[in-house]
């Protein structure tokens, strides 16, 4: 949670004026097949004249999006993991250097010579601690910010992941792999039947005491309960962030009827279900009488490659807490 809050933070803080990145020279021969490439990512506009060749990922979403598309020789070094990565990925992911279990410093970044480095949200690029986009342009460094983090912008959809993987994978020569990757994932949301039935309230819980952090309305995760069968129900209240702090107030006001419950980190799911049950002032909340909870990885609620099956995996389970009373 500590890390999103301070995404949160460091989002209003990101410069919104468009910036150009430097282009790496270009390699004797001229450029790359399918190169120059230009891209604006969130307001920093970059020409590449070859694929980065020694790249670092912050942030689950952004590591995972590089080895599916198969650029794990790309990879010069990694940091910051939400939970385990997915099995198909786990031994090229070995392969990486871990350069910090959360942030690395700026020295620790640059001690393995990158020339782009990818991340998954703001905080990634904290300006305070010497990892903003300009300094590291400064340095010769390109950069991308997941699209779900750019400081403006509407509310992220499942057409925005497709975005961001066709735009790595031009990046690094493979627009090819991304464009399969998106048809697979068209399909994969194609197959999440539409019953026609009234959307299912459901309340997300990352995690929180004095308020409920929470999911927003701007984020891909809004999107995926939408498309899941689900209404966010503190959507409206939280319109411009992806994550945020909603009161337990307001949450028994909206009266969901299921609770989606986000897994990672320190704290299992089990002591996060515990601790909304032994709430009293959630006793009248439908979920809880009711003991309906869907569980998802965190990771699977970001711009990244999990969203398609996330739909998926949502979808069942809120069609089986909505008839019945048993906990996920």
């Amino acid at each position: 949670m500590l890390w999103r809050r301070a995404a949160l933070a460091a989002a209003l803080l990101f410069p919104l004026a468009a910036c150009t990145s430097p282009a790496r020279p270009e390699a004797a021969g001229g450029p790359a097949p399918g190169f120059p490439y230009t891209v604006t990512n969130c307001g920093v506009t970059t020409t590449y004249t070859a694929p980065p060749k020694r790249a670092v990922t912050m942030n689950q979403h952004a590591t995972e999006v590089m080895l599916e598309l198969g650029l794990v020789k790309s990879l010069a070094g990694t940091a910051y993991l939400d939970d385990k990565v997915l099995s198909k990925y786990a031994a090229d992911y070995r392969t990486v250097p871990v350069l910090a279990a959360a942030y690395p410093s700026y020295e620790k970044l640059l001690s393995v010579n990158p020339d782009y480095v990818y991340g998954g949200y703001a905080s990634a690029f904290a300006a305070n601690e010497g990892r903003g986009r300009e300094a590291l342009a400064k340095s010769g460094i390109n950069s991308r910010l997941n699209v779900e983090n750019c400081p403006k912008g509407a509310a992220t959809t499942m057409n925005d992941v497709y975005e961001e993987v066709r735009e790595v994978g031009r990046t690094f020569g493979v627009p090819d792999r991304a464009e399969s990757w998106v048809k697979a994932a068209e399909a994969t949301n194609a197959k999440v039947a539409r019953t026609g039935a009234p959307p299912v309230p459901v309340f997300v819980y990352d995690s929180g005491d004095a308020t409920a952090f929470t999911l927003g309305g701007k984020g891909i995760g809004n999107d995926i309960v939408t498309r899941a069968g689900g209404r966010n129900v503190v959507a409206d209240d939280l319109r411009t962030k992806s994550f945020g702090d909603a009161s337990w107030e307001n949450v028994v006001a909206r009266a969901p009827e299921t609770i989606l419950i986000l897994d990672y980190g320190g704290t299992s799911v089990e002591a996060k279900k515990k601790r909304l049950r032994d709430d009293p002032a959630l006793a009248s909340v439908p979920a809880v009488k009711n003991n309906r909870f869907a569980v998802l990885p965190l990771s699977d609620m970001v711009t990244g490659v999990r969203a398609p099956d996330a739909v998926a995996k949502l979808a069942t389970q809120l069609s089986a807490t909505a008839g019945a009373g048993a906990g996920a």
